[in-house]
């Protein structure tokens, strides 16, 4: 089964001194901003294209550098590569996909660690305590992270 790799980024901002991330819902289903590589993109360039075109920011500091997360696949062969960065706006719009003719996303919330793990499901939970992770070896100093691939 070939695989299909998305890409998207896992943004987080500070709230009185906190991280909160940010997270898209569609249905009911909560994720962070991703999308499908298109052919002759990187998955680096692919993660912030998808950013801007589901939540219009632009402005991220990707402040651990190029380091990423994937996911193990699951819905048929989908392997989903999550970078982390930092986004100093809280302010989001869901624009109208051109293709659907509707938003992507129902709704977004900037929502800090215990809340986003009321809202993900299992998969999404392991690239949330990755990115918790790293930003909490940054804060004490530590090397950048290597990336690397969940397990399954």
């Amino acid at each position: 089964m070939p695989r299909t790799l998305s890409a998207g980024v896992v943004i987080v901002r500070w709230v009185h001194r906190q991280p909160h991330y940010l997270l898209l819902r569609a249905f009911s289903y909560w994720d962070f901003p991703k999308g499908k590589v298109e052919p002759g993109e990187t998955a680096f360039a692919a993660a912030r294209r998808e950013v801007r075109e589901e939540t219009t920011l632009v402005e991220l500091d990707f402040r651990w550098g190029e380091a990423y997360v994937e996911t193990p696949p699951y819905a048929r062969g989908k392997v989903a590569r999550y970078y982390l960065a930092q986004s100093a706006a809280g302010e989001v719009a869901l624009p109208v996909n051109p293709e659907l003719g509707r938003a992507e996303h129902h709704e977004f919330r900037w929502v800090d660690y215990n809340g986003a793990c009321k809202l993900v499901n299992p998969r999404v939970r392991a690239v949330l305590d990755w990115a918790y992770a790293l930003i909490q070896d940054s804060m004490k100093g530590a090397a950048p992270a290597a990336s690397q691939r969940l397990p399954s």
